[in-house]
């Protein structure tokens, strides 16, 4: 009898636990699908993946070989890349040396050497195709190697010098002489700190301010903050999206340790915003406004050009329209909306993205140009959301400080910064900016196509990457004909040029004369050659290739394909 009330007794917990279990399962599930189909949509499993590609390199026969072209292709292109190889041995020796030299102890010049050229290319191109990385000067829209060329910046400075090389240099001397009295003395401030202040509150329409020494410091803190005042655990970000090298907003590939209190999901997805809905774990949104330019994929390197996949395009209306849904939803679920403009914060507009796709957030968070060329990180919030201790529980903090925040140095060229944005001739390069740069990147495609040249680019605003129409292995030999045409590039070749609002027609119009010009002769040296491979078989070819690699390193073999 006793046995049998117990039973009677327990039902209900049993009952409540599967309840409870299938809720958990269907959360589970909800989430799952909420995730980009790609791999970078996955975390753990590109962590996986990236741990199971093993080296290998072609030799030189199987180089030029790698897509199946036929002997005279393939001699046309080795022909080619010996007249280009020769022709960096004699327009950069100074520059390659001096690189070479600082190479050898800087483990951030060998890092950023890994993202040129897909690695199987690696080593033949390194040796035979480096145009080395320092520079001596810049002046206007262009840059000054060690061996005397000049060429025009399509690099930006990572997006630092948005109004050119010259402006920043004066922001830096004047702004080093608004501060000169008091000089490196830190912890309390120079009185050009409440100007800066000021302006940002007006620029992000958000009520306070808090200074870091990088933008990823001023990500970190916005992610802290949302946290401790939500008393939630989670962070969504979105598949592809960048917000710094730190490990809860880098959950996947280059991050030693799993971020377990990360979401990744799809943007511009319902599916997503079902997630958000539903779920009362989540204390913050992240949000890169550069994504619009490519949803759901990973900023783009040449290292990556396996095949002619690489897609991109601006549609500003549905993404306004993907931000106005992701911003009512935070709103009725109480998840802090954060938008992170360290990137794109001046370049689209004078009041950021916010103001470029009319979308207000809870946090905003900027830097690269913003510190008028010196290193900042700003993170602008609701004052409810700024705070870092609660009334009632005075050890209850959230602590958040840096020796060099607000550095007096840095906040003289911030105010230099401001007062450059503020003067009619600046905001009068806002003016058309939109239109003016997608009817370059429009002409460009024109001029390409009309030469049947298998390249396009995409633009948002002055930000620019480059398209591949035909499939081929070789896109990324592209970077190399364009230097030698003139134009420098970023570590990562093609999938990113940055002009500065510098550029005046003119100077446009020579860097698309060099632009048409490379691509001209690389595709005659039949890099571009019709195999009749789609993007599918080329990036299969690689898979077997690499299938074969894991086999032969088991086996103790060397890790190198041959023609």
């Amino acid at each position: 009898m006793d046995a049998h009330w117990s039973t009677l007794a327990l039902a209900p917990l049993g009952a409540a636990a599967a309840a409870g279990m299938v809720w958990k399962l269907r959360e589970r599930l909800q989430l799952s699908r909420a995730k980009h189909r790609s791999l970078a949509g996955h975390a753990r499993m590109s962590r996986r993946v990236a741990g199971l590609i093993p080296f290998y390199e072609y030799d030189p026969a199987a180089f030029f070989r790698a897509d199946g072209a036929p002997d005279a292709v393939a001699a046309r292109r080795e022909a080619g890349f010996s007249r280009l190889a020769a022709l960096y041995r004699t327009r950069f020796p100074e520059t390659r040396r001096v690189t070479a030299q600082m190479r050898e102890g800087l483990s951030d010049l060998q890092f950023t050497g890994l993202y040129r050229v897909p690695f199987q290319f690696a080593r033949m191109v390194r040796e035979q195709l480096s145009a080395g990385s320092a520079l001596q000067a810049s002046s206007g829209v262009t840059v000054t190697d060690l061996d005397g060329n000049v060429l025009y910046d399509l690099a930006g400075s990572y997006g630092v010098t948005l109004y050119g090389p010259d402006v920043y240099k004066g922001f830096l001397e004047r702004g080093a002489a608004r501060v000169r009295d008091l000089g490196p003395v830190l912890g309390a401030p120079h009185p050009v700190v409440a100007g800066n202040v000021a302006r940002l509150r007006a620029v992000s329409g958000l009520d306070e301010v808090s200074f870091h020494m990088s933008g990823t410091e001023a990500v970190m803190q916005a992610v802290r903050l949302a946290r401790y005042h939500t008393r939630r655990p989670r962070v969504v970000r979105f598949c592809g999206a960048y917000h710094g090298w730190w490990g809860d907003v880098q959950p996947g590939i280059g991050n030693p340790v799993p971020a377990r209190d990360t979401f990744t999901l799809a943007e511009m997805s319902e599916r997503t915003l079902r997630v958000l809905r539903s779920r009362r774990d989540i204390a913050c949104v992240l949000v890169n406004p550069l994504q619009a330019l490519h949803p759901n994929a990973a900023a783009p390197a040449d290292s990556a050009l396996v095949d002619s996949g690489r897609t991109a395009g601006l549609d500003r209306a549905a993404y306004a329209a993907w931000l106005a849904e992701l911003r009512a939803v935070c709103t009725a679920r109480g998840i802090v909306l954060i938008f992170d403009e360290v990137f794109v914060g001046f370049r689209l507009a004078p009041g950021g993205a916010q103001e470029y796709f009319g979308v207000r957030a809870d946090m905003v968070t900027y830097g690269k140009t913003v510190g008028g060329g010196l290193p900042v990180g700003v993170l602008c919030g609701r004052a409810d959301l700024m705070r870092r201790y609660r009334d009632n529980r005075p050890v209850d903090v959230c602590f958040a400080r840096g020796t060099f925040n607000a550095h007096p140095l840095v906040m003289g060229a911030m105010a230099e910064f401001f007062d450059h944005l503020d003067a009619p001739e600046t905001r009068a390069l806002y003016e058309g900016l939109d239109a003016r740069w997608t009817a370059r990147a429009e002409a460009l495609n024109r001029r390409l196509a009309a030469e049947d040249l298998p390249v396009r680019v995409a633009a948002l605003s002055t930000i620019w990457t480059v398209l591949y129409t035909r499939p081929s292995r070789y896109n990324w030999m592209l970077q190399y004909y364009l230097h030698a045409e003139g134009l420098a590039l970023s570590w990562i070749g093609t999938g990113r040029l940055i002009f500065s609002l510098a550029y005046g027609d003119a100077e446009f119009a020579a860097v698309a004369d060099r632009f048409v010009a490379a691509a001209r002769a690389m595709q005659a040296d039949g890099w571009w050659h019709e195999t009749g491979a789609t993007n599918r078989q080329l990036r299969r070819s690689v898979l077997r290739e690499v299938a074969a690699a894991r086999k032969a390193a088991w086996l103790g073999s060397a890790p190198v394909r041959e023609a």
